[in-house]
C-alpha cells in the first residue's frame, strides 16, 4: 500500500503520532521521563569533550604554546597525518575492490569470500602488531605503522560498501550500458557515486580507530599521540603535557568529523519508481578469475593468515604448560564479566534515546543523537583521562573501581548500541501500541510487551557488538582496570612487553576466539540490512 504524504495507515489524513500513543504523558519532544533520561545521558557523553575544554582553559595560554609548540608535537603530528593520509586510501582501494568483486562479479566461492574478508575484525590491531613483529622483529616506522593498520581495519570499509553494492538498483548501470559506456565507465560513473556514503563513513571509521590505537603502534615503537599521551601520563599522572597533547588529538577528531561529514554531502540514493528492483548481475571476470582470486587470497593471507600461524607458532613452542596458568582463568572471567557487564548498560543506556529518535523525531533528539556520536568518537585515552581526573578531584572514592571501568566502556561503544537500537524500534510499529493500549494495557506495559519484546533481537545484536570492543579494548582498561584486575587485552600486553610471546599466545587465541562470533553477528546484520 502506497501512502500519500500526510497520512498514515493508523489514523487518516494529517493523523500524527502523540505523546500518549508513544507511551506515557509528555510534550511533543516526548514523554517526560524519556527526555529526561536522554538529557543526563548526553550530559554524561559530553564528559571527555568537557574535560579538554577545561584543562585547555586552565593551562593557560602561555603554558600552550609551550606545551603545543615544540619540535615533539610537530614529530607527533607529522606521524599521525601521515599514518591517516597513506592508511585511509588503502582502506578504501582494498575495501571497494574487495566488495566489488565479491558482490558484483561471478568471482568463484563468492560466499566464501565474503565471510573471509570480514574476518579480519575478530583480530585486534595489537594481536596483528604482535604477530607482524614475531615475524620481522625490526619492523617499525611509518611503512610498519601502515601495514598493520591496513590489515586490521580494511573491513571496517569493505562491510558497509558490500552491503550498499548487494543493494545497488541495476536499472542505472542498465542504461549507462545502452548508452555504449564499458564496464570500467560504468563503475566509475554510475557505481562509485553511489558508494560515496559507505565509503565516506568507513574512511571515518578507519582514521578515528587509527587516532585511538595504542597497543598495535607501542609495540613496533611508532609514536603516534596516543602512544604518546600514554607514556606522559605514566610519567606525570595526569599532567599539563598529557592533557595538551589530548587537546590536539581531540581537535584532530572534530577535523576528521567535519571532513566526513563534507565528503559525504547531502546527496542521497533510493530508487523511487513503482516495481520490483531487479537483482544485480554479476559480471563475468573471464582471464581476470585468477588475478582476482589470487589478490583476495593475498589481502586474507596476510590480515588472517599472518596472525593466526604466529599465534599459532607460540601456542606449540609453549607446550601444555602456558595454559596452566591461573592468570589465564582469572583474565578470562575478568573479561567476560567485564564485557557482559559493559554490553548490558550500554545497551540500556542506549535504548532510551533510540526510542526518542525513532518515535518522536525532531531538532531535539536528533542533537541529543549528534552529541552522543561526537563524544563516542573521542579515543579511549581521552575518556579514560578525563574520568581519572573528575574522579581524582572530585569522587575519589570511585577512582579506579570497577563502576569507572565500564562507564568508559559505555562512553566509549554506546553508538554501537545505539545503532542496532534505532533500525529495530523503526520495524516495529507504533500501532502495536496504540492496540494494547486500547485493549486496556497501561502505556508502560504495553511497552514493555510489545516494543521492548519485538526489539529484543537488535538489542542482543547491539549488546553483542559492544561486547565485541570491550573484548579488544586495550588503552581505557589499562589506566582505569581496578587494582588486581586482569582482563585478557591487559595481561597478553603485560607479557608481550616482557618479550614471554609464548605466555602471551594463549591471551591472543581466546581474544580471537571470543571475537570471531561477534564479528560474524556484524557481517550478517550488514547482509539484512541489504535485504539479503
Amino acid at each position: 500500500m502506497t501512502l500519500k504524504q500526510g497520512t498514515t495507515a493508523a489514523g487518516g489524513p494529517g493523523a500524527k503520532n502523540s505523546p500518549k500513543q508513544a507511551g506515557g504523558r509528555g510534550t511533543r519532544l516526548g514523554p517526560w521521563p524519556v527526555v529526561v533520561l536522554c538529557l543526563l545521558i548526553a550530559a554524561f557523553s559530553l564528559l571527555p569533550l568537557g574535560f579538554v575544554v577545561v584543562a585547555t582553559a586552565n593551562t593557560g595560554w602561555d603554558s600552550i604554546v609551550a606545551l603545543v609548540f615544540r619540535p615533539r608535537v610537530g614529530e607527533l603530528l607529522l606521524n599521525t597525518v601521515s599514518l591517516v593520509l597513506i592508511t585511509v586510501p588503502l582502506c578504501v582501494v582494498i575495501g571497494v575492490g574487495g566488495a566489488w568483486l565479491i558482490e558484483r562479479t561471478a568471482l568463484t566461492g563468492h560466499k566464501a569470500w565474503a565471510v573471509l574478508f570480514a574476518a579480519p575484525l575478530a583480530i585486534p590491531a595489537f594481536v596483528n602488531s604482535y604477530a607482524w613483529v614475531s615475524a620481522i622483529p625490526s619492523l617499525g616506522g611509518i611503512f610498519g605503522g601502515v601495514l598493520i593498520s591496513v590489515l586490521s581495519y580494511f573491513p571496517l570499509v569493505y562491510i558497509p560498501v558490500a552491503a550498499v553494492l548487494s543493494r545497488l538498483d541495476p536499472a542505472l548501470e542498465q542504461s549507462a550500458a545502452s548508452l555504449g559506456l564499458g564496464p570500467w565507465k560504468v563503475f566509475f560513473r554510475v557505481v562509485l557515486p553511489q558508494l560515496r556514503l559507505a565509503t565516506a563513513g568507513g574512511a571515518l571509521l578507519v582514521s578515528l580507530h587509527l587516532l585511538a590505537e595504542y597497543g598495535a603502534f607501542a609495540m613496533i615503537t611508532f609514536d603516534t599521540f596516543t602512544t604518546a599521551i600514554y607514556d606522559q601520563f605514566r610519567s606525570t599522572f595526569n599532567g599539563a603535557a598529557a592533557n595538551m597533547l589530548a587537546s590536539v588529538l581531540v581537535l584532530f577528531c572534530l577535523l576528521l568529523l567535519l571532513a566526513e561529514s563534507r565528503a559525504r554531502g547531502s546527496a542521497r540514493y533510493a530508487r523511487v519508481g513503482a516495481g520490483v528492483q531487479a537483482s544485480p548481475g554479476r559480471l563475468q571476470l573471464g582471464l581476470y578469475q585468477a588475478p582476482g582470486q589470487l589478490g583476495l587470497l593475498a589481502v586474507t593471507g596476510l590480515a588472517l593468515g599472518v596472525p593466526l600461524w604466529h599465534v599459532g607458532r607460540w601456542l606449540i613452542a609453549g607446550g601444555g604448560d602456558i595454559w596452566k596458568r591461573d592468570a589465564l582463568v582469572e583474565a578470562l572471567l575478568h573479561t567476560l564479566g567485564y564485557g557482559l557487564a559493559g554490553a548490558v548498560l550500554t545497551t540500556v543506556l542506549a535504548f532510551p534515546l533510540a526510542y526518542l529518535v525513532v518515535r518522536h523525531p525532531g531538532p531535539v533528539s536528533k542533537i541529543l543523537e549528534a552529541v552522543n556520536y561526537l563524544s563516542s568518537s573521542m579515543p579511549g585515552i581521552v575518556v579514560a583521562l578525563a574520568l581519572v581526573t573528575i574522579t581524582v578531584h572530585n569522587v575519589p572514592a570511585i577512582y579506579q573501581s570497577s563502576m569507572v571501568l565500564v562507564a568508559a566502556y559505555a562512553l566509549l561503544f554506546m553508538p554501537r548500541a545505539l545503532v542496532n537500537l534505532r533500525a529495530g524500534l523503526a520495524q516495529v510499529p507504533h500501532e502495536l501500541d496504540e492496540a494494547a493500549q486500547s485493549l486496556g494495557k497501561p502505556p508502560l506495559l504495553a511497552f514493555l510487551r510489545v516494543t521492548l519484546r519485538l526489539s529484543a533481537p537488535a538489542a542482543a545484536g547491539g549488546a553483542a557488538l559492544v561486547f565485541l570492543g570491550i573484548v579488544n579494548e586495550l588503552t581505557a582498561t589499562l589506566l582505569l582496570a581496578p587494582s588486581g584486575t586482569r582482563t585478557l587485552a591487559t595481561q597478553f600486553w603485560s607479557l608481550s612487553s616482557e618479550i614471554d610471546y609464548t605466555g602471551a599466545a594463549p591471551y591472543a587465541l581466546l581474544m580471537i576466539v571470543l571475537s570471531a562470533p561477534m564479528t560474524y553477528v556484524l557481517f550478517v546484520q550488514s547482509k539484512k540490512a541489504a535485504g539479503q
